[in-house]
């Protein structure tokens, strides 16, 4: 799903979209309910699209998908015509290859040596060559979306068809290159695996005589799951009536989990690898109020995933936490504006200040992070009009400078307001009084791990990227 963005969703919103989630279930009566209430979990991670694959007792796979949120794809008959005791599902948010139903997930493959089901979670830098070389071999894409090619990888040759699948799939995750977190149905079992760099968490729990498998931790909490661990990188896991097994398919292993899925995507109550999303947040409000003090009177967090740095920044500071902005729960995500001015009153409707809690308040305004820098110059804005007499900004991660190529909707250095301007010169874009930003030393304290992908801050990228920075800014995919 490697960035280019064609979706028709309008970006007015200065918001990071993930790409999207994964859940499974294997052993578990009525899979395709627990599925449901799984995706409603990890909807955060993906509103365009979603879909459910499940294996009934004559071992045939059925699949119902849509665009839309899961309430809106699903309704009781639709999850109820779905029996069986395994399944898995996704939600999408588009980038590789756009949106429209045709990349909607999971996908459902026909071959005579087993039909097969596939969702994934994160983005194939190689997939243009991949493509190409597999198209002159005769394969046929169904769908613009980079997570196709694995099923071809594993379909590849004639001389494969009698080996068992786990070893097309091994060969065939050696082929791919990125950050990818992927199930495969079978008619028997669910095949689990995470890349090699362990960019996109992927978790696994006990649920009665089953198991469960999720993007992130919360979704088990929601079905009653009981966590038992994570997936390394470069692991494929199977399910089956044999339980659990575990196989690498390469030693050439990191622990570069991504940090926005701390900063910004995952759920405060999910835990990554050990670390729960709230604490970790907490801690980097602590560490920002260390790194970066104001002479304030109260600390705001934008809502909602700042509000745990605000609590921690509050904390540290001995400043009191105020809710001065309030997050309206109702805008729906096809709520358009079009013309600019209504789009101007639709962030109002999005979020509004608080005119008693800031009037005449020194306002430390926390946010997670700052991409285009709309969104923060206008929240400043609205903090001013409700009467803050300052409003110190401070983000509770480094400056973004970089594109991402592995799944995140980063766009081009144009658009990144922190790859081309000053600290002075961001400060006075925004309007603010300071702004300061989070160290990337603070990142691994508060994580309490020693490597990330943080090439989003950095410049620095974890794999080989098949194509220049240059290049994909001039073809307009990034």
């Amino acid at each position: 799903m490697n960035g280019q963005n064609k979706s028709n969703t309008p970006k007015s919103e200065d918001d990071l979209h993930e790409e999207c989630g994964v859940f499974g279930v294997w052993g578990v009566p009525d899979a395709a309910s627990l599925t449901y209430y799984g995706l409603h979990s990890l909807q955060h991670r993906g509103q365009e699209g979603c879909g459910i694959v499940v294996v009934n007792e004559e071992g045939t796979l059925k699949r119902i998908k849509g665009e839309g949120l899961v309430s809106e794809v699903f309704d009781e008959a639709k999850v109820a015509s779905l029996q069986g005791s395994t399944a898995i599902g996704h939600v999408r948010y588009s980038t590789t290859g756009g949106g429209g139903i045709e990349n909607v997930q999971p996908f459902l493959f026909k071959h005579h040596t087993g039909d097969f089901a596939l969702a994934h979670n994160g983005n194939l830098v190689n997939s243009a060559q991949l493509r190409q070389q597999l198209e002159d071999r005769g394969s046929l894409f169904h769908s613009t979306s980079d997570s196709e090619i694995l099923a071809h990888l594993i379909k590849k040759d004639a001389s494969d068809r009698d080996k068992p699948r786990i070893f097309t799939i091994i060969e065939a995750l050696n082929m791919i290159e990125g950050a990818f977190a992927f199930l495969i149905l079978a008619k028997d079992r669910i095949y689990a695996c995470r890349d090699k760099y362990g960019l996109r968490p992927l978790s696994i729990a006990k649920l009665g005589d089953g198991y469960v498998l999720s993007s992130e931790t919360c979704a088990f909490d929601t079905i009653g799951a009981e966590f038992i661990r994570d997936i390394e990188p470069g692991e494929v896991v199977t399910i089956d009536h044999h339980g659990i097994r575990s196989r690498k398919y390469t030693e050439q292993t990191r622990h570069a989990m991504c940090a926005m899925e701390y900063i910004y995507f995952s759920r405060p109550d999910s835990d990554i690898e050990g670390r729960n999303v709230h604490s970790f947040r907490k801690e980097t409000g602590r560490l920002l109020a260390q790194e970066a003090p104001a002479d304030a009177d109260i600390v705001v967090g934008v809502p909602d995933s700042s509000l745990s740095a605000a609590m921690g920044y509050a904390e540290q500071s001995g400043l009191p936490y105020e809710m001065g902005l309030i997050k309206n729960k109702y805008i729906g995500r096809t709520f358009i504006f079009p013309s600019q001015a209504m789009r101007e009153k639709g962030v109002r409707m999005k979020l509004s200040a608080v005119k008693t809690i800031v009037k005449d308040k020194r306002v430390v305004l926390i946010d997670d992070s700052i991409v285009r820098g709309t969104t923060s110059r206008r929240i400043v804005k609205m903090l001013k009009e409700a009467g803050a007499s300052e409003v110190h900004v401070r983000i509770a991660s480094p400056q973004i400078k970089a594109p991402c190529f592995y799944g995140v909707d980063i766009s081009t250095y144009d658009e990144l307001l922190c790859a081309h301007k000053s600290l002075d010169q961001v400060k006075e874009y925004l309007a603010a009084d300071s702004i300061g930003f989070l160290s990337e030393e603070a990142l691994f304290e508060a994580g309490q791990r020693n490597d990330y992908c943080l090439a989003c801050f950095s410049g620095r990228y974890p794999t080989a990227l098949f194509q220049s920075i240059e290049d994909a800014n001039k073809d307009g995919k990034f």
